[in-house]
């Protein structure tokens, strides 16, 4: 099985849990958000390939970065955005999406 088949299938699994909070929300949207899950208007988190996309502190993405867990986004503009990070399979996506959702609620 592809490796991108596997990361659909493990975030539709992460996606199917967070799905039953009420303030979580998967809109159809174009661009890099799509297919995301969405809390209170701001993207959680989305699959972009085969890794996954969220938003966290610019401190806690460089730091998983240089652990080898992710890389830079940057949106297909050439710079990277500081608190966005694309978390590689290595990467324990669970306890990055409960990350994502106490700094997007901050």
């Amino acid at each position: 099985m592809p490796s991108e088949l596997r990361a659909g299938a493990r975030f539709e699994a992460l996606a199917a849990e967070w799905l039953l909070d009420p303030a979580v929300t998967r809109p159809e949207r174009r661009g890099f958000a799509q297919g995301g899950l969405m809390r209170h208007g701001k993207l959680l988190a989305t699959l972009h390939g085969e890794e996954l996309l969220l938003k966290l502190p610019a401190a806690r993405v460089a730091e998983l970065i240089a652990a080898g867990q992710g890389a830079p986004f940057d949106a297909k503009k050439g710079k990277p955005m500081k608190e966005w990070l694309l978390a590689n399979s290595d990467a324990d996506w669970a306890a990055l999406i409960h990350e994502a959702a106490a700094f997007i609620r901050a």
